[in-house]
C-alpha cells in the first residue's frame, strides 16, 4: 500500500497504470471458469465479485460512474459506488468498468470476450446512462473531423477511402451483426465495402479501428453508451477519433440520462467529452480474440493471462501476460 505522502502524481501512476491491471486479470479469470458453459450470469456474477475484492487492494479513493447500473439493479459495483482502500484519503478517481464485456461470448465460448476498466481523475469520465448510443470511430492519422455523425455512412466511407488514397470499396468497417443494422449494412455493401460483422463485444469493435493488423478502418453502428465511454477512453491512449450521440427509445430513458446531468439529448460527444484529461485504459482477455488472448488454464494449476494497459499523458501502451497459480 501506497505511503499517504507520497505526491499525488507519483500515487496515480502507480495505482492507475500497473495496480488496474490486476483489477482485470482478477476479472478475467474468475469468468474464465464458466467459458462455454452457457450461463451468462453466473460467468457475470463471478467477473462482478472478483473485481469488486481486487478493487479493494488498491490506494484510491474511487467512485463507479459506469458500473452494473444503479443501486436497485445491482448489488455491487452499481453506479456511484465507492471502491478503493483508501476512501477519504486516497487520490480521487473514476471508474468505468465493464467486468465481463460479452456475457453472450464467454457463455458460448466465442471470441473476444474482456474484462475491462477505465480510470480518470475525478470529472473526467461521461456519466453516460444505460442506453444505447450511435458510434462512429476511425483510427489514427486522419485529419480532425474526418468522420462525423451529421454525414451519413457513405459519406463517412468515401471521406476516409479519399484520406487513405483508396476507392471506398477497398474499406472495411466493423458493425454489430443485429437486425437493427440491416439498412447501414445494405449501405456499405452497395458501396463495395468489407463489412466485418461481429456478435458481441464492441469495446474491443472500437479498438479495433487503431489495430492495422485487423484490416479495420471503421466501426459503426448503436451499441451501448457505458461501452462507447470505455472505448472512447482506450482511444484516448492511442489515438483515433470517436463520435458518440445517445439513442432514447422512451421518455423514461431520457429521464435517465436527466438524472445524470444530461441535458442536450441530441449531443455529438467526441472523445474529450466522454474521456478527458488523463486517462487509463486496462483490459484482459477472457476468451481470445483480436486485442487480447484469453485466459489458459494449463497442467498443475498454472493459468497465463493477456491484458493491454494505456495512458493517455504518456501515450503508452503496455502487454501484459501473466502467469498465475492456483495451488
Amino acid at each position: 500500500m501506497q505511503n499517504k505522502s507520497t505526491p499525488a502524481s507519483k500515487v496515480l501512476d502507480r495505482v492507475l497504470v500497473l495496480e488496474m491491471v490486476r483489477v482485470t486479470e482478477a476479472a478475467a479469470i474468475a469468468a474464465s471458469e464458466l467459458i462455454g458453459r452457457g450461463d451468462e450470469k453466473a460467468a457475470d456474477h463471478a467477473a462482478v465479485e472478483a473485481m469488486r475484492k481486487a478493487f479493494d487492494g488498491l490506494y484510491m479513493d474511487g467512485t463507479v460512474v459506469i458500473g452494473e447500473g444503479e443501486r436497485d439493479e445491482a448489488p455491487m459495483l452499481f453506479i456511484g459506488e465507492k471502491v478503493g482502500g483508501a476512501p477519504g484519503s486516497g487520490p480521487k478517481i473514476d471508474i468505468a468498468l465493464d467486468p465481463l464485456e460479452g456475457t453472450t461470448i464467454c457463455a458460448k465460448a466465442g471470441p473476444n470476450s474482456l474484462a475491462v476498466l477505465a480510470a480518470a481523475e475525478e470529472g473526467g469520465l461521461l456519466n453516460a446512462p444505460d442506453v444505447y448510443m450511435d458510434k462512429l470511430a476511425v483510427g489514427p492519422g486522419y485529419p480532425e473531423g474526418i468522420i462525423s455523425l451529421d454525414k451519413s455512412p457513405t459519406e463517412n466511407v468515401k471521406a476516409v477511402a479519399a484520406a487513405k488514397g483508396v476507392e471506398p470499396g477497398q474499406i472495411n468497417v466493423c458493425v454489430l451483426d443485429r437486425p437493427r443494422h440491416e439498412a447501414l449494412i445494405a449501405e456499405l455493401r452497395a458501396l463495395g465495402c468489407g463489412v466485418v460483422l461481429i456478435g458481441d463485444g464492441d469495446v474491443a469493435g472500437v479498438i479495433a479501428v487503431t489495430d492495422e493488423d485487423t484490416t479495420i478502418d471503421l466501426y459503426m453502428g448503436s451499441g451501448g453508451a457505458p461501452e462507447g465511454v470505455l472505448a472512447a477512453a482506450a482511444l484516448r491512449c492511442v489515438g483515433g477519433q470517436f463520435n458518440g450521440r445517445l439513442l432514447f427509445r422512451n421518455d423514461d430513458e431520457r429521464g435517465r440520462a436527466r438524472k445524470w446531468g444530461i441535458e442536450d439529448l441530441d449531443r455529438i460527444y467526441k472523445l474529450e467529452d466522454l474521456a478527458k484529461g488523463d486517462c487509463i485504459f486496462a483490459a484482459t482477455g477472457v476468451t481470445s480474440g483480436s486485442l487480447l488472448d484469453g485466459v489458459k488454464r494449463l497442467k498443475g494449476g498454472k493459468m497465463t493471462t493477456e491484458s493491454v494497459v494505456m495512458r493517455a499523458s504518456s501515450g503508452t501502451v503496455r502487454w501484459i501476460k501473466g502467469e498465475h497459480r492456483t495451488r
